[in-house]
């Protein structure tokens, strides 16, 4: 058995007392605390406010970058589109070339060609001959290399001693 045995005499502490006992005791660190979290609370606001600033500076450098590049942009896009259309011209220029070198090399020597005419995709060439079986050796020659997509022969008129032809050829 344990008995408990208290030798000093109970407090008896009055409503004043207990307030006082508060503010000695607990009201201190409450405070402490209070005026740290102010702080914090301070110190983090200049941090805030500086990184608001700072962001306002950098849009309003981006969008000095944007006004100042704007232009530029759109040159590059005039400049490209005309260097397609510069790139366009060139391959047509280098598909009529490979056409006419490939069909001058083709040609009979007994053929001669008087007119030479490319529209679009098509080719129109008129000659003359006094073979009629190099008109023939030049249209299954033509339609065996299948470098054009149809060989067709227009016009084939006697003229005396001479065949005169049209041929087109459509690439």
């Amino acid at each position: 058995m344990k008995y408990r045995i208290n030798l000093l005499p109970e407090k008896k502490i009055s409503l004043g007392g207990d307030f006082f006992y508060f503010v000695e005791n607990y009201l201190k660190y409450i405070l402490v605390i209070t005026q740290l979290v102010v702080i914090f609370v301070f110190f983090y606001r200049f941090s805030i406010d500086q990184q608001v600033i700072d962001l306002k500076e950098s849009v309003t450098q981006k969008r000095e970058i944007v006004r100042l590049v704007l232009p530029m942009v759109k040159e590059l896009a005039r400049i490209e589109n005309k260097t397609k259309e510069i790139k366009g011209v060139l391959k047509k220029q280098e598909t009529f070339k490979e056409s006419t070198l490939y069909f001058f090399s083709i040609i009979p020597k007994s053929v001669t060609i008087e007119n030479f005419e490319m529209k679009n995709n098509l080719i129109l060439a008129k000659g003359k001959t006094n073979q009629p079986a190099d008109i023939e050796l030049l249209i299954d020659v033509l339609e065996a290399k299948k470098k054009f997509k149809r060989v067709d022969l227009k016009n084939l008129t006697k003229d005396g001693s001479n065949y005169q032809f049209l041929i087109s050829l459509e690439n």
